[in-house]
């Protein structure tokens, strides 16, 4: 498996299956795997992903880098280093969302 495939694999594993199962445990304000995908691809882009994806699904065409940062960034609120709950919240208002 090359290094794309791999990463693409474990985004799936995270957003689908990881983040939704600790979800109600952990107080997150979200469940759905795709709320998941929102916030940390917005906030591994610096805004609405859709402003710098073009292909969908996102995963599959975001830029490299940008899916390892919103890997990462996942992995940092399953750790507690990263508060998910404000990263939600910048997301939305990166959309224009009342929050």
């Amino acid at each position: 498996m090359n290094e794309r495939a791999a990463l693409e694999a474990a985004w799936l594993d995270l957003t689908r299956r990881v983040m939704p199962d600790c979800a109600a445990a952990r107080g997150w304000p979200v469940r759905a795997d795709h709320c998941f995908q929102r916030i940390l691809l917005d906030n591994a882009l610096g805004g609405r992903w859709y402003d710098h994806v073009t292909g969908r699904p996102a995963y599959r065409h975001v830029a490299i880098d940008a899916l390892r940062r919103a890997l990462d960034l996942g992995q940092d609120a399953l750790a507690g280093r990263a508060d998910l709950a404000a990263l939600n919240h910048r997301s939305l208002q990166w959309r224009g969302k009342r929050v």
